[in-house]
C-alpha cells in the first residue's frame, strides 16, 4: 500500500512541476556578452596565466659611461666635418677625390654626373649607404 501511494505522489509531482525554457547568453562579448564583462575576462585570465615574459636585465650607464660616449661622437664628428671640409674644400670645389677609413666605416668620395657621390660602407656587416649631394 505505501508502495501504491508513493508511486501516485511521484507522478502528481511530477504533472504539477513546471518547466521553463533555458537560455543562453554568452559572457565574452567576442561572441555577444555584455561589453562590461571585459575587464572582469582580461583580469580574470591575466591571473590565471602562469607563462611570464622574459626580462632582460639591462646594465644602466653610469655618467661617466654616457659623458665618454657623447665626446666620442663629438670628436668623431668634428673630424668627419674637418675631412669633408678639406674633401669639398670648404666652398664647394668637389676637384678631389679620396676613401678615408673612420674605425670599422669605409667612406669612399667621388665625384659623378648627378653630383659628389659619398659611399658609405660597414666593413663588420657589410652594409652599406650612398649619399649624393647635388651639382648647383
Amino acid at each position: 500500500m505505501k508502495f501504491k501511494l508513493f508511486i501516485f505522489l511521484f507522478f502528481c509531482t511530477c504533472t504539477l512541476a513546471v518547466a521553463q525554457q533555458f537560455s543562453y547568453k554568452p559572457l565574452n562579448p567576442a561572441f555577444g556578452g555584455d561589453t562590461f564583462n571585459y575587464n572582469w575576462l582580461i583580469s580574470s585570465a591575466n591571473a590565471q596565466n602562469g607563462f611570464t615574459q622574459a626580462r632582460t636585465e639591462t646594465e644602466e650607464e653610469s655618467e661617466l659611461d654616457r659623458f665618454g660616449e657623447q665626446l666620442n661622437q663629438q670628436v668623431l664628428s668634428q673630424i668627419s666635418r674637418a675631412l669633408l671640409a678639406q674633401q669639398v674644400d670648404a666652398v664647394g670645389d668637389f676637384n678631389e677625390e679620396g676613401t678615408f677609413t673612420f674605425g670599422s666605416l669605409n667612406v669612399e668620395v667621388f665625384e659623378s654626373d648627378e653630383g659628389l657621390v659619398i659611399n658609405i660602407l660597414d666593413t663588420l656587416n657589410g652594409e652599406q649607404t650612398q649619399v649624393i649631394v647635388p651639382n648647383p
